[in-house]
């Protein structure tokens, strides 16, 4: 079993002790998204690896020896301000971070996430190019793979599209940064490659990889994991992975972010937060049916 540390919340940057607990104690509870009333129960002796995906990893980096587990961090890093992205931290912590992250797990077992990438008259293509350049600059020697991602227009992406003011890419876009990015990418012995997009960008130079692939998973842990299926009407090819995280609760509250849509109910959610539970919300019920989740 591979965890997802998470796509449905930032649970490295919020909720690094409550993650740490539930590890030690040795399982966590996930309430299923679509029927809140079954629980699914996760034995840590069961996971393989853990995937952490954050915008911020700084709580976690001390902790890092505690895990005995195969680790592989995302990190997302991108050139926003904080008309977009109003409670992520300094991007020169976040780089340093990044860079600490490298010299604990190996290279080859962090990747940086440029994602999204939006285009508008304040964030436009002269902006990207400059910083992805130094972006790249700043991180060759510790990074060797960079993910990339386009806008998508999910709830909370329409909710703020008056503060995003984004336009829509046209081929020449794509192109530019295509050509572009894979340069800079070259030229700091990077790869770069898109996942989950329409448009992957291989005839610029992109790489047609996913973002865990069974090659990667195979290399991590020594097993072979199915792919996943609950997108594959959209060809994403990545393994089937266990996503521990809960929507609607993280408070960096980028205004592009799928995750969250009602930035009152992560307030709310955050209230009914205990470090103490299973649950990275709210504690188990008597009526709660417990299905533990076999390898």
């Amino acid at each position: 079993m591979i965890l997802n540390v998470s796509g449905r919340c930032d649970v490295v940057a919020f909720y690094t002790k409550w993650f740490l607990k539930r590890y030690h104690e040795g399982f966590v509870d996930v309430r299923n998204p679509f029927n809140p009333k079954l629980v699914n129960r996760i034995w840590f002796q069961d996971v393989e690896a853990i995937l952490f995906c954050t915008k911020n990893p700084i709580p976690i980096l001390k902790h890092l020896k505690e895990i005995d587990k195969k680790i592989l961090f995302h990190v997302t890093l991108t050139p926003y301000k904080k008309d977009i992205e109003p409670n992520v931290p300094s991007k020169k912590e976040i780089i340093r971070s990044i860079c600490e992250l490298s010299k604990i797990l190996g290279i080859e077992n962090v990747y940086v996430r440029y994602d999204p990438i939006f285009l508008s008259d304040k964030y436009n293509l002269t902006y990207h190019k400059k910083a992805f350049e130094r972006l790249c600059f700043l991180l060759h020697g510790s990074v060797k793979h960079i993910i990339v991602s386009f806008l998508d227009e999910y709830k909370n992406v329409r909710k703020n599209k008056k503060i995003l003011s984004y336009k829509k890419l046209t081929e020449d876009d794509y192109m530019e940064i295509g050509t572009s990015f894979y340069q800079i990418a070259k030229k700091y012995q990077m790869t770069v490659q898109t996942c989950f997009e329409d448009r992957n960008l291989c005839e610029y130079g992109f790489l047609k990889q996913d973002c865990l692939s069974q090659e990667l998973a195979y290399k991590l842990t020594g097993e072979i994991y199915e792919k996943g299926t609950a997108r594959k009407e959209k060809k994403c090819n990545c393994v089937k992975m266990v996503d521990i995280g809960v929507y609607n609760t993280c408070s960096h509250f980028c205004k592009y972010c799928y995750a969250n849509y009602d930035e009152a109910k992560v307030l709310e959610n955050r209230r009914k937060h205990n470090p103490d539970s299973s649950l990275l919300i709210g504690e188990i019920e008597k009526d709660d049916i417990i299905k533990e989740r076999k390898k």
